[in-house]
């Protein structure tokens, strides 16, 4: 099922400016207001009426098109609704959301290589826009390796977009290169807090934990890349991903099973092991760098336990039981101090 992106909030926001000097625009906004509660409770008929009206009274606005197109895909009137869209994304004010929602109506109704052509309008006019990559690598689900060069190409140009960054973990934990997936999976669940999304991943982060550290009597052996390919024979250059296991190879020896409490642990060491021989010097990595970050400030293994609680959900709770006022303080702290994740700052697999 297509994802959509709903306007919340643009309908107030994008009229607001007309309204104090046009009685009409105040009535459309008035109207536009109704419509969105009546669609929000299904009456799709009555929210598209009240829409129409509306589009007569300040027919220069795009809200209003845009939102009876996102009725008529409630209504699954799919090829009406690609009508609508491609009125919208001819009006001034329209963005690259309003491509999305063409492309995604196209898709709907079985058009398949209409939806990539709008996909790709909107992206000669939004060149940076993560959601119409994500879109393009939704269609092409059907060829994991296809739509992985797009949701990445969506993380390089929008780094704080989240969606593209919970399909990349999503291939990468379900692949022999993991690695990608943890860290991925990480920058997403930092860009997206609290949805059905971010346990979703929470869960796949801890099993994949899991499935990949294998203790037994012998030895423990870690498996997150089959990748160990040393690309500079000259200079001796280790690949990320073997600096990365190395580190949780050392670290996990000081626990013999997979819980919250062990993964903090080897999280930790693995952190400390990282800085201390200065392997983000040769490896940066804003991840990492989070981790000492949160290390400092004494924080990190309640935003381990934040991370990973749909794992271990019964675990979570007797510790959450222990830790309450440290966790609550936690949860306060990290919504004023999130991990910085712009255009400067930022996590790419490519880049390793």
């Amino acid at each position: 099922m297509k994802r959509f992106f709903i306007l919340i909030g643009l309908l107030a926001t994008g009229i607001s400016g007309y309204c104090q000097t046009n009685s009409e625009k105040q009535k459309a906004n008035e109207k536009g207001k109704q419509a969105i509660e009546l669609m929000d409770n299904g009456h799709y008929d009555k929210s598209i009426k009240l829409l129409k009206e509306s589009a007569k009274l300040d027919p220069s606005n795009y809200v209003y098109p845009y939102e009876i197109g996102y009725a008529l895909i409630l209504k699954n009137e799919h090829k009406k609704a690609t009508e609508y869209f491609e009125k919208v994304v001819k009006m001034n004010g329209a963005n690259d959301q309003c491509y999305q929602m063409l492309g995604n109506a196209y898709s709907l109704n079985g058009e398949r290589d209409k939806a990539i052509e709008a996909y790709n309008r909107g992206l000669k006019l939004y060149p940076n826009s993560g959601r119409l990559y994500l879109e393009i690598g939704n269609v092409h689900q059907h060829d994991w390796n296809i739509a992985l060069e797009y949701y990445e190409q969506g993380v390089r140009v929008d780094p704080a977009f989240s969606s593209n960054y919970y399909w990349l973990t999503k291939i990468f934990c379900n692949s022999n290169e993991e690695i990608w997936g943890m860290l991925y999976g990480e920058m997403f669940m930092n860009l997206e807090r609290g949805s059905k999304r971010t346990k979703e991943i929470s869960q796949l982060l801890f099993d994949t934990y899991k499935s990949e550290i294998h203790y037994n009597d012998a030895s423990t052996t870690v498996s997150f890349s089959q990748n160990h390919i040393i690309t500079d024979t000259q200079n001796v250059t280790l690949p990320f991903s073997m600096v990365y296991e190395t580190g949780l190879t050392l670290a996990v020896t000081s626990s013999d099973s997979i819980t919250l409490e062990s993964l903090n642990k080897i999280r930790t060491q693995h952190s400390n092991f990282h800085f201390n021989n200065k392997f983000d010097k040769s490896y940066p990595n804003i991840i990492f760098d989070w981790h000492q970050a949160l290390i400092e400030e004494e924080k990190f293994e309640c935003y381990n336990y934040w991370l990973l609680m749909q794992g271990a959900l019964e675990e979570f709770n007797n510790w959450y039981d222990v830790n309450k006022d440290r966790f609550e303080d936690f949860i306060d702290w990290f919504s004023d101090n999130p991990m910085l994740i712009d255009a400067k700052n930022n996590f790419h697999r490519l880049d390793y």
